[in-house]
């Protein structure tokens, strides 16, 4: 039977996503309302009258003409383990389109290839090594494999190199921590000596982690702020956590969390989790220059992590790396942090486009590149 692709409702969207294993956070109907700059749409793949897939859209205007890029990110919500991919993807395109969209870009949640730690650590030593790409993975996904070449011979091109194409991107590497079968204790063993040294040292120096509310996110964003001058990246405002907290919060009762490391009264480290299903994500983090000797950071993610492990999740993921290990680079100290907690860097496809009109399509791509 042919598959058609049609707007759905809200209810009929999460009922969906609540019968998978788990879905990323930005393709839940809340993330919609937590992105007020784009509209959006609810779509559903259906099988004769069967709903067998889902994704949020999200349509940013080109300036000055009602033509739309349409972004489904880390979606659309499909079953990817197929031989025919062009069965979901062209319908959800001739749909899109007659919505006035001149592109599409669309991020597969399709895992491709895996680094365990070890494999890591001895990239990292290695002077000749600059990159993970350039290490052989430990685990290649052949429905990541599939699905690249599906999506290449379908018309849809890959991802731009970092830093180049449409601003409105996903992290390709990731680093996350599965947690099925694991306990506290195997958990903690799975560490490297530091993180192991550094937990034991936020105990005993008196750090305690609690789970805060929307009052504590004027506190959050100061810390922020601060971490934001001190990496180097361009902080988001208040409001944007605000408007996040009151879009996610009402659709489940463990959609988002705000964590607060707490030393003799002064925050000295906030995050902030999400969840769908069986997965936890740690989604934004911040620490303070000082009292950095407590070791909140490392507080905070132990409690992360096992609060994802007594809620019954598979994975607690730390989300974005880069896939550089050279030691020159300003962003090692980020992988060798998240690799400390014993878990594994992944690849996953990338953002793929498919312009549905070249000279639209081009327009829009030079005007995110020229405003920066």
């Amino acid at each position: 039977m042919t598959t058609t692709v049609r707007t759905i409702t809200e209810a009929e969207h999460l009922a969906f996503l609540a019968s998978r294993p788990s879905a990323s956070y930005l393709q839940t109907p809340a993330w919609a309302r937590a992105k007020p700059e784009w509209t959006s749409e609810s779509l559903g793949w259906f099988d004769g009258d069967q709903l067998v897939g889902a994704g949020l859209v999200l349509y940013r205007q080109l300036p000055k003409v009602r033509r739309y890029l349409a972004y489904l990110p880390e979606g659309p919500v499909l079953d990817w383990d197929t031989d025919d991919l062009g069965a979901l993807l062209r319908p959800m395109a001739r749909h899109l389109k007659r919505r006035g969209a001149f592109g599409v870009r669309i991020g597969p949640p399709v895992v491709w290839r895996t680094w365990h730690a070890a494999t890591i650590k001895a990239a990292v030593a290695d002077e000749d090594v600059r990159s993970l790409t350039e290490v052989k993975p430990d685990v290649v996904d052949p429905v990541g494999t599939r699905t690249h070449n599906q999506l290449r011979s379908l018309g849809w091109l890959p991802p731009e190199p970092e830093g180049e194409g449409f601003a409105a991107g996903q992290p390709t590497f990731r680093f996350w921590v599965r947690l099925t079968g694991q306990t506290p204790e195997s958990l903690l063993k799975g560490m490297n000596q530091l993180w192991r040294r550094n937990i034991k040292k936020a105990d005993k120096a008196g750090v305690t982690v609690r789970v805060g509310d929307v009052s504590d996110l004027p506190a959050f964003h100061r810390v922020y702020a601060e971490t934001a001058v001190r990496d180097g990246f361009t902080p988001r405002p208040l409001s944007y956590f605000e408007t996040m907290f009151a879009a996610l919060q009402p659709e489940a009762e463990d959609r988002i969390r705000l964590y607060l490391a707490e030393h003799e009264g002064d925050l000295v480290a906030a995050t902030i989790w999400t969840r769908v299903g069986g997965h936890v994500w740690y989604a934004y983090g911040a620490s303070t220059s000082e009292k950095r000797d407590v070791r909140g950071s490392n507080a905070i993610q132990w409690r992360m992590m096992t609060d994802a492990l007594e809620a019954g999740a598979d994975v607690y993921d730390l989300r974005g790396i880069t896939d550089s290990v050279a030691g020159d680079d300003p962003h090692l100290g980020l992988i060798q942090f998240k690799v400390g907690t014993g878990g594994e860097a992944y690849e996953n496809l990338g953002e793929w486009d498919l312009p549905l009109n070249r000279l639209l399509y081009t327009a829009f791509d030079l005007y995110l590149r020229r405003r920066g």
